[in-house]
């Protein structure tokens, strides 16, 4: 656990040294922190927006759509890391804008995912919805045991798939499913001799990742459930 912290602290130091120089230009604008993370709520309004289109004017082997949805997810998520950075550079840290910012990217995820799931279920895709709306559970499960945990006043933190590994992994899939489809085809499947069905196939550059996360979330919600029973235990 420590050792993944420490990948985990060293890869954010890294990122913040990378987009420092955006975080000052942005604080030079004069934009607060309450106003880029809504910039970054609104650009999650575009992702649902992107995924409802596909699923609309889309035909099912069209993954464009998907690939840039995925290209917005990541953009959106970029402005997760910058308001808090503008917050601490320019010296705008409050209360009330720690709240915002938590409240703003529970909904962004919700209405990611609502595109999401939209998108699969107008695609006939009905056991990838359900695996979408379980990765949906967990996400927010993630953070409502870590946001309960702190209200008693206990730390409860950590895990394998928090917000930024949720954001990146479904974003980075997405792109990768919208351009794979160029050059193997959106309608392509990979089928194993002796096997009537496929077992792969070009959504499944996508799908399969939505159903890690799915797993992956529930997990480290239960592993801070856990955490959470035995630092209340240690109290009393």
């Amino acid at each position: 656990m420590e050792q993944q912290t420490s990948i985990r602290t060293n890869l954010q130091s890294g990122i913040y040294k990378i987009i420092d120089p955006i975080v000052k230009v942005l604080i030079k604008l004069g934009l607060t922190p309450n106003a880029v993370t809504t910039i970054g709520f609104i650009l999650n309004l575009g992702v649902a927006v992107i995924f409802i289109l596909g699923a609309e004017e889309g035909n099912r082997g069209d993954f464009r759509y998907v690939g840039w949805a995925g290209a917005l997810i990541l953009f959106a998520g970029l402005f997760d890391m910058l308001d808090g950075q503008v917050a601490r550079l320019g010296n705008m840290k409050s209360t009330f804008g720690a709240l915002y910012d938590s409240v703003l990217d529970r909904y962004s995820e919700l209405i990611m995912f609502l595109g999401i799931c939209y998108y699969l279920v107008g695609h006939h895709y009905f056991l990838s919805s359900i695996s979408a709306f379980v990765a949906l559970i967990g996400s927010m499960m993630v953070s409502y045991v870590r946001a309960r945990a702190e209200g008693l006043g206990i730390e409860s933190k950590g895990g394998l798939m928090q917000r930024p590994e949720r954001v990146v992994t479904i974003g980075l899939c997405a792109v990768a499913c919208g351009l794979s489809s160029k050059y193997i085809g959106g309608d392509y499947k990979l089928y194993i001799p002796g096997i009537k069905f496929h077992v792969f196939e070009t959504m499944s550059i996508f799908t399969i990742p939505i159903a890690i996360v799915a797993v992956l979330t529930n997990i480290t919600a239960f592993k801070r459930l856990l955490n959470a029973k035995k630092a209340i235990l240690e109290q009393e």
